[in-house]
């Protein structure tokens, strides 16, 4: 958006505040008239138009746009050959720029015309949640889905992002929303809150993008420490003592929480610990250990489907299943079965010990039967650890891990070959 057009669109918001009322034509209309419309501020009026009826409207009004998005707005598959047999016999700058341009639907094109007024960011992101909930079973829905996909890679690019701290002082309506997008502990109240937030051995960080400033996209949750915690209870306990900022040599991160639906599988927990660690490298100097303390999700659906259920109550062979379960138990494509697994081995970290006692909470006991497990970034392995894991799929784990995974299964209704997948 031009200078100009920024500094005027005040003016421009009220004058078309009305304009929906004014323009009840259907919402492919406008969508057409804003894919041709060359004046700017017509467009913006248009993009404010059709982004504010579809927030308004019922799912299927929205699924009924959206199918108009992923068909009538879709590549045509005829100019895309005839582009790429005419680049392929002569690969010019003039041929090249027809082939981009063939093989981009214009619904992208819209997507960006759309993006150009206040807060659109914000609606495209709901609009994509959406997508994710309807396009299931649906190619053209999920065409369309995978093309906004595509623009926020760029849109929500770590460049854009703003690495910020969130404290007890933090404004009332951020908050709210750490409160709200919590997904792996939950805050019950403003007082557990505080005691997240307020102490001086507890730290949140938070990446923002510019254009959604009141919108975290994922937080952080750390603990300073002295040595490393083997269970949630005491990180959260609410008669903890408190300990003196200078006596911490360890940060935990104990709650990792992705805020936006309509980003999901938009990457940005790699970036946001790595950013965090040199922060608190920087300003904490004392610290040396750097760690996590990690539910297990998976852990109890994959214990049923190898007929492990009834040792689902049994610490004492839960931490063998979970050493097994973590560095055995893979997916078709060789990686980890476990989500959390993946993404911190994908960033470098490496599986240093599991308590069978982690989380006893409710919710911990049954996605993993109360187990937890810490994945320490090793500074000086990180990178290393990455490439083992990128290229080779290697699950990097300290000894007594090595060992609880070596322990042999109990006996279950399936073969000791099915229970490693």
């Amino acid at each position: 958006m031009s200078l100009l057009a920024d500094l005027l669109s005040p003016l421009f918001d009220r004058r078309y505040a009305s304009a929906e009322t004014r323009d009840n034509r259907p919402m492919r209309d406008l969508a057409h008239d804003l894919l041709t419309s060359r004046g700017e501020v017509s467009g913006m009026a248009l993009a404010r138009q059709i982004l504010d009826r579809y927030a308004s409207m019922e799912d299927e009004n929205k699924r009924t746009f959206l199918e108009y998005l992923g068909r009538e707005l879709d590549l045509d598959p005829d100019a895309v050959q005839v582009a790429l047999e005419t680049y392929r016999g002569d690969p010019s700058r003039r041929n090249y720029v027809t082939l981009m341009s063939a093989s981009e639907p214009p619904r992208q094109e819209l997507f960006r015309r759309l993006n150009q007024v206040p807060g659109a960011t914000g609606k495209l992101v709901a609009m994509r949640a959406d997508l994710i909930r309807f396009a299931d079973g649906d190619p053209a829905l999920a065409r369309v889905e995978s093309d906004l996909k595509h623009l926020f890679k760029s849109w929500f690019n770590r460049g854009f992002l703003v690495l910020r701290p969130m404290n007890w002082e933090s404004p009332a309506h951020i908050l709210e929303k750490i409160t709200r997008y919590e997904a792996v502990h939950a805050i019950h109240s403003w007082e557990d809150l505080r005691r997240r937030l307020q102490p001086e051995d507890r730290r949140c960080f938070g990446f923002f993008h510019p254009v959604m400033p009141d919108e975290p996209l994922i937080f952080v949750q750390v603990a300073l420490t002295k040595g490393i915690p083997g269970s949630i209870q005491g990180l959260l306990a609410e008669e903890r003592e408190n300990l003196p900022v200078g006596e911490a040599d360890t940060a935990v991160f104990y709650s990792i929480s992705n805020c936006q639906a309509g980003l999901a599988g938009i990457s940005f927990g790699n970036s946001l610990i790595k950013q965090v660690v040199e922060d608190l490298s920087r300003d904490l100097p004392q610290l040396k250990t750097f760690v996590t303390l990690s539910p297990i999700p998976g852990l109890m659906a994959w214990m049923r489907s190898v007929g492990l259920e009834s040792h689902m109550s049994n610490p004492e062979t839960l931490g063998p299943l979970a050493g097994h379960y973590l560095l055995n138990a893979k997916d078709k494509s060789g990686r980890p079965l476990d989500p959390v697994a993946r993404f911190h081995l994908n960033n470098g970290a490496l599986v240093h010990a599991i308590h069978a006692k982690g989380d006893l909470s409710p919710n911990g006991i049954a996605q993993s039967g109360g187990a937890m497990v810490n994945y320490l970034y090793d500074l000086k392995r990180i990178s290393r650890n990455h490439e083992d894991f990128a290229n080779n799929k290697k699950v990097v784990a300290a000894k007594d891990v090595q060992n609880l995974a070596r322990t042999p299964l109990p006996e279950t209704q399936d073969s000791p070959a099915d229970a490693g997948t």
